[in-house]
């Protein structure tokens, strides 16, 4: 027997490429994230996810619209990035033989009294889902099944989804799907899909007996008021339910399958009929395009300063014999005395500094994985449980660059600084997500994630993540403090006065801008595979643009800093880290934008939790990007006074 497995919503974005265990030409086995092949005259099973919306955050399983259900057989497991986003994996009714062909095959039907309060409420939640226009998706052999329909230009788009239904409103406008088809002119009513035509498409393995495999998955909805809903005969007009309707009211779900052998797609390419429908890749080098030029542009700004401006200064500097020629020095060398100078709430800067390495290396490594060819585009949930594994292994080092920099900024209080870097950033992320949580337990959402998760979620924490934070800390303090190539004066340098354009406040907003611009293409595409559901494959150019984003950091705090330091400010740590940080910011502004442009959510639940998760991640984003500012301004820092004879 084959198994044949529902695709879920596109929240997630990656995934471990599934291994594969053969017996002979059949392969079968327990998980659906598995690739299998089919077997002649097999028995296909259908798995539905759960239901989501483009316009509203809150996903529904599947049973939460009284749609026909299976209860007969086990429901798949889950994996834990599974349970974050969600995913509510479930066996359907619908079951076919393969090469059997069905016509109009009943699977069950639902009767409603609306005189009856429960009946009452399941079809208002069903007039509801139509509204805001929800969509199944289902999953054979571990594909989504596609709904493939004309657009502009004679081109096909294929929707991993298909909706549930649709509403003409009371002016005779129809909405989302109810463009389809001209026979939905019923003013105020409700258009039900209690019909799919399914498409599966085969080719045979070559030098196999009897063996073939499944390459796509079509399905096309339709709507018929079938004259007898107990005998459904698929014939008739459109079924439909008038806004407001009284007494009995029955929907008889069925469905047709056809099998297709098609030579032309392979095994390996199966997925490329679904990529194919998001024509990206040209935006895509546009924006790497785009983004190479800024970083061309910092390249030359920063080797003109190392190479033109430092090189000159650093000469002139070392040649100065006499008192008289060094009480003339100015610039950037006359704050040597000062520039190492511990900054004001070191702990909170190295705790934040802490987190962020935490962070930087977790993102790199899991795109770097991709990257390789080590994930797909099947298993559903796998980067969530990817980044949450490696956030709780990379515990030490977070503790140690935390330790190490505070030790240097001349803290004492190990145990506050240890505390810190264990509980403060993930405190804050977890008691947003547990806001958040409680938001969609109040809502019956199936993105409420289960107590028991709640829990398991905390163990790692608390068992894992927390004494690897402290193991890094310990060795941390063990190492002596770093040192710095020039000795810091008992007495601070006054700072004279700043113009406005080398003041804290106006370099940190502009600092922010390039790395920003280099990022805001693929930020939207991002957004879309987050909020609208959309497939998110990209990960060479998401890598690339990472690269780019590191660099752009770097060079944009590294220009910056040298230009307040020739101000004679020497308050750079904070500056530094604040400077890139910034980028947070302007993704924040983007994210708002991105939601009254873009977006079509509503209600108020969906709204906060929107917000809530944009905060999350640019906290997240805030960390990693200030993170490699001040690194980059302190390798910079560094370099440029170890080379200055210094009396």
């Amino acid at each position: 027997m084959i198994l044949v497995f529902a695709q879920g919503s596109f929240l997630e974005m990656v995934t471990w490429l599934p291994s594969i265990s053969m017996m002979g030409f059949v392969t079968t086995m327990s998980h659906p994230s598995t690739a299998t092949f089919s077997v002649l005259f097999s028995t296909i099973e259908l798995f539905v996810n759960r239901l989501d919306s483009v316009e509203s955050v809150l996903p529904y399983e599947y049973t939460a619209f009284d749609f026909c259900f299976e209860n007969t057989r086990k429901r798949p497991s889950e994996n834990l990035g599974q349970v974050l986003f969600g995913e509510r994996i479930e066996p359907s009714p619908y079951e076919f033989q393969f090469k059997k062909a069905a016509v109009c095959k009943k699977v069950c039907t639902k009767a409603y009294d609306t005189n009856i309060s429960s009946d009452k409420n399941k079809l208002d939640f069903l007039k509801k889902g139509m509204l805001l226009n929800y969509q199944h998706h289902w999953i054979v052999d571990n594909m989504p099944v596609t709904w493939c329909y004309d657009v502009e230009d004679g081109q096909k788009f294929c929707n991993p989804g298909f909706p549930i239904g649709c509403y003409v409103t009371e002016g005779g406008r129809a909405k989302d799907a109810c463009v389809v088809n001209s026979n939905f002119n019923e003013k105020d009513a409700f258009y039900i899909f209690n019909h799919v035509d399914i498409t599966i498409h085969y080719h045979v393995i070559e030098n196999e007996q009897l063996g073939a495999r499944l390459v796509a998955a079509k399905i096309e909805p339709k709507s018929y008021a079938n004259s007898d809903d107990e005998s459904p005969d698929c014939s008739g007009g459109p079924k439909f339910l008038k806004s407001k309707h009284s007494g009995i009211f029955k929907i008889s779900y069925t469905y047709s399958v056809n099998f297709v052998e098609d030579k032309k797609i392979r095994w390996a390419s199966r997925w490329d009929y679904i990529l194919e429908s998001m024509p990206h890749t040209n935006i895509q080098w546009f924006s790497i395009m785009n983004s190479l030029v800024i970083v061309l542009f910092l390249s030359g700004m920063v080797a003109m300063i190392m190479l033109r401006t430092l090189h000159k200064d650093i000469a002139r500097y070392n040649q100065m014999d006499s008192v008289e020629d060094a009480q003339e020095e100015f610039g950037w060398k006359l704050v040597h005395g000062d520039v190492f100078r511990p900054p004001r709430k070191g702990m909170l800067l190295s705790v934040f500094l802490g987190s962020g390495t935490q962070i930087f290396i977790m993102t790199f490594v899991t795109l770097f994985f991709a990257c390789l060819g080590f994930l797909s585009p099947a298993n559903r949930g796998a980067l969530m449980t990817c980044a949450v594994v490696l956030w709780v292994l990379l515990g030490t080092p977070a503790g140690y660059v935390a330790a190490r920099l505070y030790k240097s900024f001349g803290g004492e209080k190990w145990k506050t600084n240890v505390l810190l870097t264990s509980f403060l950033c993930p405190g804050v992320v977890f008691a947003d997500f547990f806001v958040m949580n409680l938001i969609l337990w109040g809502e019956g959402s199936s993105a409420a994630m289960p107590f028991g998760t709640l829990v398991a979620i905390l163990a790692l924490w608390f068992c894992i993540s927390v004494p690897l934070t402290f193991i890094g800390a310990y060795f941390g303090f063990k190492r002596a403090g770093i040192e710095h190539p020039v000795r810091t004066n008992q007495i601070p340098r006054q700072i004279p006065e700043q113009s406005f354009y080398t003041k804290p406040l106006p370099g940190i907003v502009m600092g922010g801008i390039l790395p920003f611009g280099c990022i805001f293409i693929q930020l939207f595409f991002i957004l879309n595979s987050i909020w609208s559901h959309q497939m998110y494959y990209m990960f060479g150019f998401l890598f690339l643009v990472f690269i780019i984003l590191v660099i752009t950091c770097s060079e944009a705090t590294i220009l910056l800093c040298y230009f307040h330091l020739c101000a004679e400010d020497y308050h750079w740590q904070w500056r530094s880290f604040l400077t890139s940080g910034f980028t947070a910011v302007y993704f924040l502004v983007y994210a708002i934008h991105y939601f009254f442009s873009k977006l079509q959510i509503t209600g108020l639940a969906s709204t906060i939790l929107y917000f809530g998760y944009t905060m999350i991640m640019a906290l997240i984003f805030f960390l990693f990007t200030g993170t490699i500012g001040f690194f980059a301004c302190f390798w910079f820092v560094t370099k440029i006074y170890s080379v200055v004879k210094v009396d």
